[in-house]
């Protein structure tokens, strides 16, 4: 039964659903304008919810993970690459303080790898989840083909199994044991993150299982649309889509190695670790039957930060007396509503991985500003070739004042 909160027509309590790919930038979603994709399922949530056409995230894998969990910005709470703090509050914490029951299945690679930080990031119960289904938090092994899996304390190698498979199986067992209570699940995903591999709906499985080769990718993004059509289907079944906001996201953009087409004939290089458009620029669809407006196309900022006061709005949660969050709730959009968007966006990037540089910057739909006085026009120029003088009159002038606002909240 769907209970309403008399106070803002919402039901109360209702199930929150967060999917985030890994490494997926808007050019592989059809809704988007792909081209060389197939996302049917997904394609049909934003057709029939809302989808954000100006979302952007951090541009790689574990700011963006700690920035969509806390709702900080990367310069409060980001230590080292792998790590999540274990003292950090979470959007898990959030929600089981609200009484919610609390899964998290896919990828975690938040307890550290890197020599000095093994071991002091955070265990999933120590973030807020009641239960878990992981790759990757103080084992590696594989992901995909023979994945090995951390349930709930309890590690083995999946002979014959699909990771990806293993985790969403473990989301509908969740979901469906808690069918009768307020529930939230967090799907990180491990597709399609590189080695690229033949998924079991590949011509390709049984003979090429395991080799990494650029073509899979495509197999990899659709099942993708797969799983995700797996999980809104259950909640179908369970009777619980009207009682339930699913949202699809990814948590920085596509593999370098990856070319994709659109249908307006641009052709898009994957820039994941890169801050560019291609590495920020990211899918944010969400759906929920009789509470998101069919077929919205929302242009409003939004960024990871904001997930974590949005699904406090949702759910009634109350974040703890003197918690910093940076973000702002885009519940009022998802209703239809004109809301409290960002001006600008701020992005503090600090990888502390490989190859990856530091870098801060501010940006809107039309300008970006780095810290270090680079000034770009990222709708003519989107790979960032030719700053504009620091002295440049006019548009430039002005998006140089009033981005710079929004870069001096860095200390």
């Amino acid at each position: 039964m769907c209970i309403r909160d008399s106070s803002n027509g919402l039901p109360e309590r209702p199930n929150i659903v967060l999917i985030m790919a890994d490494d997926l930038g808007i050019e592989c979603l059809g809704c988007y304008g792909s081209a060389s994709y197939e996302t049917p399922v997904l394609d049909t949530l934003a057709a029939t919810g809302i989808r954000f056409d100006h979302c952007h995230s951090q541009p790689l894998c574990t700011p963006s993970r700690v920035k969509i969990m806390t709702g900080q910005y990367n310069f409060r709470n980001y230590t080292a690459f792998g790590v999540l703090d274990q003292g950090e509050y979470t959007f898990a914490h959030l929600l089981k303080a609200r009484g919610y029951a609390t899964c998290v299945a896919g990828k975690w690679q938040l307890y550290g790898r890197q020599e000095g930080w093994v071991g002091k990031g955070a265990l999933p119960r120590q973030a807020g989840f009641d239960e878990y289904c992981l790759w990757q938090i103080d084992q590696l092994g594989e992901r995909y083909a023979n994945p090995t899996v951390d349930r709930n304390g309890v590690l083995e190698t999946l002979e014959g199994a699909y990771g990806p498979d293993v985790y969403c199986d473990a989301i509908v067992d969740f979901m469906r044991r808690n069918r009768d209570n307020p529930f939230f699940v967090y799907f990180p995903m491990c597709l399609p993150h590189n080695p690229f591999e033949p998924t079991p709906d590949s011509p390709e499985w049984e003979t090429e299982r395991g080799k990494d080769h650029d073509r899979f990718f495509a197999d990899m993004v659709t099942y993708i649309d797969k799983l995700v059509g797996r999980i809104a289907d259950t909640l179908g079944e369970l009777g619980l889509r009207g009682n339930t906001l699913l949202v699809f996201t990814s948590d920085n953009g596509t593999n370098r190695r990856i070319t994709s087409r659109m249908r307006d004939g641009r052709v898009i290089q994957g820039a994941k670790g890169r801050t560019v458009d291609a590495g920020t620029h990211v899918p944010f669809v969400a759906n929920w039957p009789g509470v998101i407006p069919e077929g919205r196309v929302c242009n409003d900022l939004i960024d990871f930060a904001d997930v974590f006061p949005t699904l406090a709005d949702v759910s009634g949660a109350q974040p703890p007396d003197g918690l910093i969050v940076d973000g702002r709730s885009f519940l009022p959009q998802l209703r239809g509503m004109k809301g409290n968007p960002h001006e600008a966006l701020l992005c503090y990037y600090d990888p502390q991985w490989g190859r990856w540089e530091r870098a801060c910057f501010a940006r809107d739909r039309e300008w970006k500003l780095y810290d270090d006085g680079r000034l770009y026009n990222v709708i003519a120029d989107p790979d960032e070739q030719q700053p504009y003088a620091e002295d440049a009159p006019g548009p430039a002038e002005d998006a140089r004042t009033r981005l710079k606002k929004t870069l001096d909240i860095v200390p």
